[in-house]
C-alpha cells in the first residue's frame, strides 16, 4: 500500500467492507474514477468534468490507484466472488439462435 497518508480528496469509509479509498463526501471509489478514465480513454480534465470533480481529486485517485494495484485486484476478486455467491450474472449469457 502507498506510503502517502494525507489525502486531500480521498478517505476510507469506515462503514465499508472495502479498504480502498473513496472520494471524500461521495459514495465513489477512487478506483471507479481511475478505471473509467482508462476504459473511456479520457484525459484528467475530461474525467474531472464527467465526474464533476476537481482535477486535483482525479490526480489523487490516479496516484492512489497506481500505488495500490494489489489491494484493488484483491478487492475486485473478493467482490466478484461475493456477487457470484449472490447469484449475480457477471458475464452475458450466450443466446443460440
Amino acid at each position: 500500500m502507498t506510503t502517502k497518508t494525507q489525502w486531500q480528496y480521498l478517505k476510507r469509509r469506515p462503514q465499508s467492507r472495502w479498504k480502498q479509498l473513496y472520494i471524500k463526501d461521495r459514495k465513489l471509489k477512487a478506483h471507479t474514477v481511475w478505471s473509467d478514465m482508462i476504459v473511456n480513454q479520457w484525459s484528467e480534465e475530461e474525467t474531472a468534468y464527467n465526474w464533476d470533480l476537481p482535477i486535483e481529486a482525479v490526480r489523487e485517485a490516479i496516484e492512489y490507484c497506481e500505488a495500490n494495484l494489489e489491494l484493488l485486484k484483491k478487492e475486485a476478486t473478493e467482490e466478484q466472488r461475493y456477487l457470484k455467491e449472490q447469484g449475480v450474472l457477471l458475464e452475458p449469457e450466450i443466446v443460440n439462435r
